[in-house]
């Protein structure tokens, strides 16, 4: 049985990496007591993959782990279970059972994320001096979401190139003390809320400081086609079904 979590992720534990991660799922896993399966071969380990690893000090209250089980008792017992053996900071939320299509995995149906954006206190952007009548950064970002195009220079290991990140922003929006972003992510076009934030800073003309935000995710979503070959996303969650 193809088995997807979702868990939360906050406090403290915004500081441990995806490997470390994996590593307290293993235990955590075995603790409970849930009957993971394992690979074959010299050397098993568990059956286990994430959807989007998380980029250290963020948190989260969307993120998925696929683990495979030779049986299980049911949605609701395993969350229980599994919750019991949490350290703070963790928290199961769903525990449903899913197809066991390899084109299922999380990993490669990632299409979006939405992200919350916050700023430390006194590290907010100042306003655009040259536009007359506007006395919040608030306003200057909605006009720089209006533009046509938001081109940045992209970075890999090997390569950098320039890309218009524009049509890869679906949403974006002040929504009270945040910004709201519903971005591009997965294998092919991944873009990160710190390369957004970037670009506006660059359109403030004002140095941009990484450590002055403060991210959350809030969901992950695969896409979600209609007999018309459109549509629109639904969370990773959505895909699986409680049983038991």
């Amino acid at each position: 049985m193809k088995i997807r979590v979702k868990f939360r992720k906050s406090g403290i534990m915004k500081f441990i990496g995806h490997l470390d991660m994996m590593r307290y799922f293993q235990k955590a896993l075995k603790r409970a007591g849930i009957a993971v399966s394992y690979t074959e071969g010299f050397s098993p380990h568990i059956i286990m993959s994430f959807a989007s690893p998380l980029g250290v000090g963020l948190t989260s209250d969307g993120e998925y782990m696929d683990i495979q089980v030779e049986e299980a008792s049911s949605s609701a017992d395993c969350v229980r279970r599994l919750n019991e053996v949490m350290a703070e900071g963790v928290e199961i939320v769903s525990f449903r059972e899913i197809s066991g299509e390899k084109s299922q995995n999380a990993m490669s149906l990632v299409a979006a994320a939405d992200y919350e954006v916050r700023f430390r206190a006194g590290k907010e952007p100042e306003a655009l001096e040259t536009e007359p009548g506007r006395d919040s950064w608030k306003e200057d970002f909605a006009a720089f979401l209006a533009r046509p195009e938001i081109v940045i220079l992209k970075k890999s290991k090997k390569s950098e190139r320039e890309l218009d990140i524009r049509p890869f922003i679906y949403e974006a929006d002040i929504r009270d003390d945040h910004i709201f972003l519903k971005l591009s992510a997965g294998s092919v076009t991944n873009i990160r809320p710190e390369l957004v934030m970037e670009a506006f800073f660059q359109y403030l003309g004002q140095p941009f400081d990484p450590f002055a935000l403060l991210l959350h995710r809030k969901e992950l979503y695969a896409k979600q086609e209609d007999a018309q070959g459109s549509g629109g996303f639904i969370p990773l969650e959505g895909l699986g079904r409680e049983f038991g």
